[in-house]
């Protein structure tokens, strides 16, 4: 025989669809049941049939089975019932066939609790025809939401052109401007000084050199107040005097050419010692030392282009001269050249960054002071946006003019000036012998 549900094969597919699994694992426990019972209705029937005597009186059994073919009749295009055999929709069958039969007419139900479970399916299946029949809504995805809209951040214009930082113009306004509040400076005059001495081509500064030209020009602070603050110097003297050379009184070729001072310059003028005398009248004329013992009575220094002019130049002439050092050319030296310098490392802004920069690294290396700027004159004039270089380069005086412009600037730029070399007036060359000798090997 076969147990069969009025459950259509559409209905269960919907409740699958509806409720998953959950549903599925109930639909197959009930069927467990029906079966379970259906057996067991039908063991109970075939014995009571051997045994019991044939009785006109319909049994309660038979009513019930009378009524639900009545149902049946009545209801002709009920949904088609679900053999144990296979589905069109491919679910587990609700029905189990208990014989070999192959009819096709749907058997009666043979027991209560059956047609209480069928027409219990029977309307919940008829309760869930509109919502089978209504559109679904598409589900939201999980975790979406609708985002406000997000302001995208602007690029960058590109760039059509490198900048290196202000132009020429922008620079020389900015210079222009004068700070109102001055800084102390501790001297009172400068003496610019630059050499020219002896030389031969292919010679180097260990090379014992004679002085043959000694030009110094002379600045003093014009504003300076009683707290010692200033930041304007002018020119109040010049000095310049050839000297002729004792050692090598024969200039060489080259040595013209490249100083200018020509062989006459020379051989006219006075020796080192004399010129010293000239000089130190000099000093005492524009108030700085004292005429008679050479005190200094002024607080000055020398300023210079690099350190070779009084360190090197002046402790050669002197070695050479068979003459100590004086007093006032063993004070304190301020090297111009590494003054400007340091104002170019300290100042200069760097290049921009055209690219992304890259993460920095957890360990650091350790900073290293920045590397020396040393500029030549016309170099230095034009780091401070001055005017081109005046004269002849390696002229004397022509340089120590210039050497006093950059000096001056530096004063306007509030930038305290202060000695930044140091003299050793006993220092010795290899070529020095005994008593002024020179040994040259």
């Amino acid at each position: 025989m076969h147990v069969l549900l009025p459950v259509s094969a559409s209905g269960v597919s919907r409740l699958a669809h509806l409720y998953g699994l959950q549903v599925i694992t109930l639909l197959v426990f009930l069927s467990a049941i029906i079966l379970s019972h259906a057996r067991r209705s039908a063991k109970s029937s075939s014995s009571s049939s051997a045994i019991a005597p044939i009785s006109h009186k319909p049994s309660k059994r038979s009513k019930r089975r009378r009524a639900s073919r009545s149902l049946n009749t009545a209801n002709p295009d009920a949904d088609r019932c679900i053999e144990t055999s296979t589905t069109e929709d491919g679910l587990l069958p609700l029905g189990i066939a208990g014989s070999s039969s192959s009819s096709s007419t749907p058997h009666t139900p043979s027991s209560s609790p059956v047609d209480k479970l069928s027409a219990a399916f029977k309307a919940f299946t008829q309760s869930r025809e509109n919502l089978h029949d209504a559109p679904m809504a598409k589900p939201k995805p999980r975790n979406q939401c609708h985002p406000s809209p997000v302001a995208l951040p602007t690029l960058p214009p590109p760039v059509t052109s490198i900048s290196h930082g202000p132009s020429l113009h922008q620079r020389q306004q900015k210079e222009l401007v004068v700070l109102e509040s001055k800084v102390k400076q501790p001297y009172d005059a400068f003496l610019v000084l630059d050499v020219e001495a002896t030389c031969v081509q292919g010679s180097d500064f260990d090379w014992p050199n004679e002085i043959i030209e000694w030009p110094v020009v002379l600045l003093k602070w014009s504003d300076k107040d009683a707290e010692g603050r200033a930041n304007t110097l002018v020119v109040v003297d010049e000095f310049r005097s050839f000297v002729r050379p004792t050692w090598r009184p024969q200039l060489s070729d080259f040595c013209t050419l490249l100083t200018g001072i020509t062989q006459g310059d020379v051989d006219s003028a006075p020796t080192f010692t004399t010129m010293l005398d000239s000089f130190a009248a000099f000093l005492a004329r524009n108030g700085l030392i004292d005429p008679h013992t050479g005190a200094r009575l002024q607080r000055f220094a020398f300023g210079t282009d690099g350190p070779f002019d009084v360190r090197d130049f002046v402790a050669k002439q002197c070695f050479i001269s068979k003459i100590p050092t004086p007093g006032y050319l063993q004070g304190d030296v301020l090297d111009v050249r590494r003054a400007v310098g340091a104002w170019v490392a300290s100042s200069a802004a760097p290049p921009p960054a055209l690219s992304i920069p890259e993460p920095v690294p957890t360990y650091q290396h350790p900073v290293m002071p920045p590397k020396r700027v040393s500029l030549n004159i016309p170099l230095q004039l034009r780091a401070l946006s001055l005017a081109p270089f005046a004269g002849r380069q390696h002229s004397g005086i022509d340089d120590a003019r210039n050497i006093a412009r950059i000096l001056t600037e530096l004063g306007r730029r509030n930038i305290s000036l202060e000695p930044n070399l140091c003299i050793r007036p006993n220092r010795r060359w290899y070529w020095m012998g005994k008593s002024g000798e020179i040994r040259l090997p």
